[in-house]
Parts: C-alpha cells; sequence; structure tokens
C-alpha cells in the first residue's frame, strides 16, 4: 500500500497514527487531504534507524554534541526538529527549515520502516483538532471499515512524542 501512494494507519507508541510514502507528494496531499491539516505545519518522519532518515537531515549543521543527544533518546519517544537539507521537500518541512524526525523504539513501527525499507509520515490517526485513535476500531470509524490498517498494539506511552528543536533547545511539544 504504502509504495502505491496509499496512506495507511498503524499502532504507534500512544495512540494509532496515519503515514505514508514521504517522498511522495501525491500521497502526502492525500494524508493532508484527509486529515484536513495545513501544509505549512510540516510532519514528523519516523524510523527504525538512523540511516532511513539520514538523507533528509542536514548533519552539517549537527554538532557531536548534538547528535550525542539524538544517541543518548533514540530510539524512544522522542522527536527532534533538525536542520533539513536544502532538497527536503516544502510538503515534508511546512514552511520551516527543519524536519521533524524520531527514531521509533515500537516494535510495529520498526517492523513496518523496514519492510517499506525507509522512513514514514507519522500523524495521529485522527481529523485536525478531533481526538487521536486509541484502537484499531476507532480508525476505522474515523475513516471507513475498508481504510488500510496495519492491526497491533499501540505502546504504553500516554501521550504523543515529546518535541525538542535540537539547536536551540527549545521543547515544541511536551509530554
Amino acid at each position: 500500500m504504502l509504495k502505491n501512494q496509499h496512506i495507511i494507519a498503524y499502532p504507534t507508541e500512544s495512540m494509532f497514527g496515519l503515514g505514508c510514502d514521504p517522498n511522495s507528494e501525491q500521497a502526502v496531499k492525500k494524508l493532508l487531504q484527509l486529515k484536513n491539516r495545513n501544509i505549512e505545519k510540516g510532519f514528523i518522519l519516523v524510523a527504525a534507524h538512523f540511516c532511513q532518515i539520514k538523507k533528509y537531515i542536514n548533519e552539517e549543521k549537527i554538532s557531536n554534541e548534538q547528535k550525542k543527544t539524538m544517541q543518548l533518546v533514540w530510539p524512544g519517544h522522542f522527536t527532534f526538529l533538525v536542520p533539513a537539507k536544502l532538497q527536503v521537500p516544502y510538503w515534508l518541512t511546512g514552511k520551516f527549515n527543519t524536519i521533524a524526525v524520531r527514531i521509533s523504539s515500537h516494535a510495529e513501527i520498526i517492523k513496518l520502516c523496514n519492510a517499506f525499507g525507509g522512513a514514514l509520515i507519522s500523524t495521529s490517526a485522527n481529523i485536525s483538532s478531533m481526538p487521536p485513535c486509541i484502537t484499531d476500531q476507532e480508525v476505522l470509524k474515523y475513516f471507513g471499515k475498508n481504510f488500510p490498517l496495519l492491526h497491533g498494539t499501540i505502546g504504553t506511552e500516554k501521550n504523543p512524542s515529546k518535541i525538542v528543536n535540537l539547536i536551540d533547545g527549545n521543547i515544541i511539544r511536551h509530554v
């Protein structure tokens, strides 16, 4: 489904997420429309390991100390805003020159990213401003009984991942 520009729902650390191939403008635009989300917000990319997000990150603008900070909490329930490479498309960064990235420790996400062969967009399974889906039944209620859904168990986290700007240390989203 992902390689054919479809959106899927899948379990994450704290809720069900919606995802698609971040390199497919068509899939991302479908996701924006489905969620009624503004393109300027950008998206989080989730991955099984660093090499799956490396091509989006301008590592020249990240110090060794900042890299160590990421390594201390990854894999885990922690998202960083990092400098984006210039070629990263607007549909991923939105109005920012950063990209939000997370290396997950959630088994379902790791399997999914490895099977897909790369990072995925990770956004809550809901319509913008509505409560996120916690169960697969809620996903099907929101998006229809035929919506592509990876059945599985969400993790034990109670909140979405903490988001920190790696460059200035500002906390964007608390947990």
